[in-house]
């Protein structure tokens, strides 16, 4: 929908608010959009972290549906501007942040969305991988060759993940009607795959009860007996942290509801429920991989490469492939193409970002991210929630707070206008950024061992442990009081911050 007078340096047709006739999505349509994203073997993976670190079955996937049950908020009060107005993530920013200086919690945004574009990529081409060595006849056990210099995977490892990238890069070029046909289809593929797989492992480990017989490490006689809370809590920011990306770009999707009420049905089924759903079906099956092989087998690309050659391994391939690249393309590439899109919009369109997204994805050696349970929760997960926290408090209580939900739609896309700020740029926002991440600072150097744990004191390392709820606060809280202070009219225009302004 065009913007009369729009300054061409911040827009075009892709940032445009989207039209009556676009607004197509419905209920169903996002709830396929959630259950598509949701069934992805990170998503297996995280109760099975979960018990790897001590948790019984029950504590992890009650862990796993607390954090999606709180990231659910957040999720649909952003996602209402995008139904409201029709614009994405980026131009909403822009409210809050400045038509220049939205370009900072964007690309923040962008970054960790490549970072998850080349995780999953890397399982999609593991994926194929695991499942050519099981139709050639290889033991998954046996030794796949010399790793690369550098890389640390060998060449059979890098030439899958190659083909798996390739395979996402055509369906990209099709642009964001080819996410919604393929979340439509994929979605109820999924869900029947996921209960074959379950019925699979309930068969060959002689029922429900071998499968979920291993206890809880923090209870009495137990490994970690007394530790529960210094697991739970980190664990629950790293829930949280897994879709704190979706719930600042939703506005991306949601831009094409039909409706409210379509959008907040749709999240609100889609969400929680699969993703309980799918971590469940995680530790289950990986339970009843140390019955049936007599170890613990937590990637289900490599379980799949154990059950043999034929139409179930084609199978189990097709399946994987499906949940990746369904997964991938729309959690991971609509925002950082719509960042790019953002900088630029006279150069770039959504094309060129998704592109610029698929390279950071193989530039970033996404397999290093994800090779233990403590590197992918601890560092991984709860890492850029410290980012993504204040980014999202900003912007909530800009749109809830401050403007009650009103927007100058057209000065979004003008310099000089209610969001000008100061050339552009609402420093308020920085500074509230800068204060909700500088906090979580400290406990990442020592979680990431980049410092010693014993040089960054407990409390800091504390601090970090609710990166997501300390970010999210903090940023929020200090933006409205500060915003407030300064003085700000319902329609946005925050008077003394407005260059030229009275």
């Amino acid at each position: 929908m065009a913007i009369p007078n729009a300054d061409p340096t911040l827009h075009n047709a892709d940032l445009a608010p989207t039209a009556p006739a676009q607004r197509t999505w419905s209920a169903r349509d996002f709830a396929a959009l959630w259950i598509g994203m949701a069934a992805c073997v990170p998503t297996y993976m995280l109760a099975g972290g979960l018990v790897d670190l001590g948790m019984s079955w029950w504590q992890a996937v009650l862990t796993v549906a607390l954090g999606n049950v709180i990231v659910l908020a957040p999720m649909i009060l952003t996602a209402d501007a995008g139904t409201r107005y029709g614009i994405p993530f980026p131009v909403l920013a822009r409210a809050s942040f400045g038509v220049i200086g939205a370009n900072t919690p964007s690309l923040l945004r962008g970054l960790v969305a490549c970072g998850w574009f080349g995780i999953q990529t890397w399982i999609g081409g593991s994926a194929i991988y695991h499942l050519l060595r099981a139709l050639g006849g290889r033991d998954p056990n046996a030794a796949a060759g010399a790793d690369l210099p550098l890389l640390g995977i060998t060449l059979g490892e890098l030439a899958c993940f190659l083909l798996f990238w390739a395979i996402q890069v055509v369906v990209l070029w099709r642009g964001i009607e080819s996410i919604k046909v393929l979340e439509v289809w994929a979605a109820p593929f999924l869900i029947a795959m996921a209960l074959l797989l379950l019925i699979w492992a309930w068969t060959k480990a002689g029922g429900l009860g071998p499968m979920l017989q291993a206890p809880s490490q923090f209870g009495p006689d137990g490994a970690k007996e007394g530790q529960f809370l210094r697991v739970f809590f980190p664990a629950l920011t790293g829930m949280v942290g897994f879709w704190a990306t979706l719930s600042l770009n939703i506005p991306d999707f949601t831009r094409y509801a039909r409706s409210q009420r379509d959008q907040v049905l749709g999240q609100a089924f889609g969400l929680p429920t699969f993703m309980t759903l799918f971590a469940f079906l995680g530790v289950a099956v990986t339970s009843a991989t140390v019955v049936i092989f007599g170890e613990a087998v937590p990637d289900p690309t490599a379980l799949l490469g154990r059950l043999g050659g034929g139409f179930g391994v084609v199978l189990a391939l097709l399946a994987l492939s499906i949940a990746t690249l369904s997964t991938n393309v729309a959690a991971n590439v609509v925002s950082p193409a719509n960042a790019v899109v953002n900088l630029a919009p006279r150069r770039f369109t959504f094309r060129h970002g998704a592109m610029l997204t698929a390279a950071l994805g193989i530039a970033i050696f996404p397999w290093k991210l994800i090779e233990t349970s403590e590197g992918y929760i601890f560092t991984w997960l709860v890492g850029y929630s410290a980012l993504l926290g204040p980014i999202g408090g900003i912007v909530i209580a800009d749109y809830w707070l401050l403007r009650r939900r009103v927007l100058e739609v057209d000065d979004l896309y003008r310099r000089g206008g209610a969001y000008e700020y100061v050339r552009g740029t609402n420093h308020v926002a920085l500074l509230a950024l800068g204060m909700g991440i500088a906090l979580c600072v400290p406990g990442f150097l020592a979680a990431a061992g980049i410092v010693g744990a014993a040089e960054v004191p407990a409390f800091w390392q504390a601090v970090y442990t609710y990166s997501w709820f300390v970010g999210f606060g903090v940023g929020g809280g200090m933006y409205w009081a500060l915003m407030r202070a300064l003085g700000s009219d319902r329609g946005g225009r925050p008077s003394t911050l407005v260059a030229g302004g009275p």
